[in-house]
């Protein structure tokens, strides 16, 4: 078994994968959002 070194794993689809969560989980707070206003503005 090889030795671990610490910081020399390359994270680079890691950190692609969290910056599309990131920003899927942006939309989706400001689509709740933006329903939640229209909701209150039309009374429903």
């Amino acid at each position: 078994m090889a030795d671990h070194e610490h910081g020399k794993m390359d994270i680079t689809e890691h950190r692609k994968t969290f910056a599309g969560f990131i920003k899927l989980a942006s939309w989706v707070a400001g689509l709740s959002i933006l329903a939640l206003i229209f909701m209150a503005l039309t009374n429903a």
